[in-house]
């Protein structure tokens, strides 16, 4: 795969960048301008190399229709801002906009194409919409993770056509996965949360052969408690699972992996109640699981200080409400502790525990910070992601 940060002539090219500026909007206005900080590197880097940059992104998901509600202005004048410079929106039909018209004067340096996902054909991984694309640019850069698992035109079917070349920040991403899933540096640990196990089962499969201890808290914990033979109360709960958990607790017994549970747990009547420290024996029929308690946290914060890597991806708890948000707090502050002391590398993902360390301020504290989402996930479950595919083959 080459990297566009090893292109030495880029003065003057005029370059189709593909970013995920797929940030939260409220009323046109950003509320997370995480996935925004990401890309400015890349933006930077080609604006010092004086070249001509098209931004192809997307908001939402506006099903191939035009749709103001979804329109990348509110980012669009963001990144104004950041750059200070004038960045036009390039609001015409995409099939009447011709590469000698993006530009119009030698100042301009950076156009936005507008939401790409209001065309049909860039889902449908169109040959044709990939080959006008095509047309804006002299070469074309991918730096969007976050999008590479999805086989959409300006993702994949794109670089049949163009000199295609890795962004900053793709790379920065891939060498971080690489060191919870090829390049490990052990003891390593994951910790896993969320409320759905069977969206993660192929995750937690594929890490537990290269995984010292698979941490298991939030809502996915309750099946397998449930499954051990412990009341839950009114917990969330999946159906169906039991083949998974059983699959889940062989493939760690071939492996030598450690499967740690809650011991002890935080529960309520409800989301917005105090909480109160129950033992798994105890949890009465008309009570939530909502945090693990005070046990369980020091198990976990004994098996990161022994830890050289760490990956996490998912709350402890329902961290919304502060009476159940210890645990994942007391995590977070374990994990900063030993990145202070340069004694572990740390990678975190998923949108519930980046919206966490935000929360708490620390979101610089962690080696790696992945906003990618669904390709994060793929990544770790062993998939090849055709955005990555399509970088390789056009080498």
């Amino acid at each position: 795969m080459n990297n566009i940060k090893d292109q030495e002539n880029l003065s003057e090219k005029k370059v189709l960048l593909r970013l995920d500026l797929n940030v939260p909007l409220n009323k046109g206005f950003i509320t997370d301008e995480t996935r925004i900080d990401k890309i400015v590197p890349v933006v930077e880097f080609l604006i010092k190399k004086k070249s001509k940059i098209i931004i192809i992104s997307h908001v939402g998901r506006p099903k191939g229709e035009i749709n103001k509600i979804f329109s990348l202005r509110p980012i669009c004048e963001n990144l104004e801002k950041r750059f200070k410079k004038k960045i036009r929106l390039l609001t015409d039909n995409i099939f009447q906009l011709k590469k000698e018209n993006l530009f119009k004067s030698s100042q301009d340096q950076i156009v936005f194409l507008e939401n790409i996902r209001f065309y049909k054909e860039e889902e449908k991984n169109d040959g044709s919409f990939a080959k006008h694309l095509a047309s804006f640019a002299d070469l074309y850069v991918n730096d969007a993770f976050s999008c590479s698992h999805r086989l959409h035109a300006s993702v994949c079917k794109i670089t049949e056509f163009l000199p295609s070349y890795a962004g900053l920040q793709l790379e920065t991403e891939i060498n971080a996965l690489k060191k919870v899933t090829t390049e490990i540096k052990k003891p390593i640990t994951c910790i896993i949360g969320g409320s759905k196990i069977l969206t993660k089962i192929g995750i937690i499969k594929n890490l537990i052969p290269k995984f010292n201890n698979i941490i298991i808290v939030g809502g996915m914990a309750n099946n397998i408690i449930n499954y051990k033979g412990h009341n839950i109360g009114k917990s969330i709960k999946e159906f169906n699972c039991e083949p998974a958990i059983k699959e889940i607790f062989k493939t760690s017994e071939n492996h030598s992996c450690e499967i740690i549970l809650p011991e002890d747990v935080l529960v309520g009547k409800n989301i917005n109640d105090n909480s109160k420290v129950k033992e798994l024996g105890d949890i009465d029929n008309d009570e939530l699981i909502l945090d693990i308690g005070p046990k369980t946290i020091q198990k976990i914060k004994n098996v990161i200080k022994i830890s050289n890597t760490v990956l996490w991806n998912g709350p402890a708890g329902y961290f919304e409400n502060p009476n159940f948000a210890n645990g994942s707090h007391e995590i977070a502050k374990a994990i900063v502790e030993k990145n202070k002391k340069d004694s572990i590398y740390s990678v975190i993902g998923g949108g519930d525990t980046i919206s966490l360390i935000n929360q708490l301020n620390i979101i610089q504290s962690f080696n790696f910070v992945s906003t990618a989402g669904g390709a994060f996930l793929e990544y770790l479950e062993g998939k090849e992601l055709p955005g990555i595919k399509a970088l390789n083959q056009n080498v």
